[in-house]
């Protein structure tokens, strides 16, 4: 039996202090959470955690395929939405990103967006085709970074059947407050040739321009494996790669989605998701800017505004999931938002 957890002294984790009282943190929440390694085609081996119904709860109704933004990692602050998802009957994976949590790679560096999301496309078909999760409805779900490479896994496999994407922030352009200025991002690209790895790009503290609360501040910049360090020359030549590779092919996108922003985010621009939403093919295709609120919409905010995004996913997911219409007031096409 695990020991009771001493309430009076301050986790080192969001999840808890060790094994045991991780898997008392997810019992105690009601899913069944495990953990593996997954190796890519690439031969690296991925860290990837499972977030599911109880067995007595029956089957899962979806399956969600779930990637983390830049610097981040699944088993802190970014694993409370698949938690949640999990309790409404859906069953949730996600994966390290190479170069991030416990995955291989040198910390946050991310040469080669499209060959990550490669491995995020072999990981997830492999779930796909797994016991008890083959012909259930699945959705991507990102954030951030992990939004556009949501966008890539569907520009690159259009044929794949994916019942829609939920997009948290999608990183499809660098914002103008945060892209440095011309002729930097020459010079950047120039340097990145030579010396990719090279953690010199100096930029804004992203846990103070993303989370509002205070506390919760001070919780996500307490991960362990949270990278905070600045950027990699290659990174960053890499992500304003991808990103302007994006922007510019908004119209090719048909997957349904629902695209989630802040009107006052400053690492993402919320004026990019509404390019998305007005240029995308989708037929099916639903925004919601939030009035006043940052880039961590599904932790960083107070709770009750966390509670508002929770609602609007998870409405819009039982009503594409054959879940029924959930217990919320419907999604809606155009813009939505919240009071911060």
């Amino acid at each position: 039996m695990a020991a009771t957890p001493d309430k009076s002294q301050p986790r080192r984790h969001f999840w808890g202090d060790d094994p045991a009282d991780e898997a008392d943190y997810y019992a105690a929440h009601g899913v069944h959470a495990t953990s593996s390694l997954f190796t890519s085609p690439r031969g690296l081996q991925l860290f990837t955690r499972s977030w599911q119904p109880e067995p007595a709860a029956g089957s899962p109704r979806a399956v969600m395929c779930m990637i983390h933004g830049y610097g981040n990692d699944i088993s802190w602050t970014f694993q409370s939405t698949p938690i949640f998802l999990a309790q409404h009957g859906f069953a949730c994976f996600a994966l390290d990103l190479p170069g991030h949590g416990r995955s291989d790679g040198l910390r946050a560096f991310v040469p080669d967006v499209d060959a990550a999301a490669r491995d995020c496309l072999a990981f997830f078909r492999s779930i796909r085709r797994s016991p008890g999760m083959q012909g259930l409805p699945c959705f991507l779900y990102g954030e951030s970074m992990g939004g556009a490479i949501c966008l890539l896994i569907h520009l690159i496999e259009k044929e794949e059947a994916w019942a829609g994407a939920v997009l948290v922030a999608p990183m499809c352009r660098i914002s103008d407050r945060l892209r440095p200025k011309w002729p930097v991002p020459e010079i950047l690209t120039f340097m990145a040739r030579f010396a990719p790895t090279l953690p010199i790009v100096p930029t804004a503290d992203l846990v103070e321009k993303s989370v509002k609360v205070e506390q919760k501040r001070v919780v996500a910049a307490s991960n362990p494996r949270r990278y905070g360090g600045r950027p990699r020359l290659g990174t960053v030549a890499e992500l304003m790669r991808v990103t302007d590779h994006l922007n510019a092919r908004l119209s090719e996108v048909t997957i349904p989605f629902l695209v989630l922003h802040g009107s006052a985010d400053v690492v993402t621009d919320p004026d990019v998701s509404r390019a998305l939403y007005d240029a995308a093919r989708s037929e099916d295709k639903t925004i919601k800017i939030y009035d006043g609120m940052l880039h961590s919409l599904l932790f960083g905010e107070p709770d009750e505004n966390v509670a508002v995004v929770r609602k609007d996913i998870l409405n819009w997911l039982n009503q594409r999931s054959g879940a029924g219409n959930g217990d919320g007031d419907g999604d809606g096409d155009g813009d939505g938002g919240t009071a911060a």
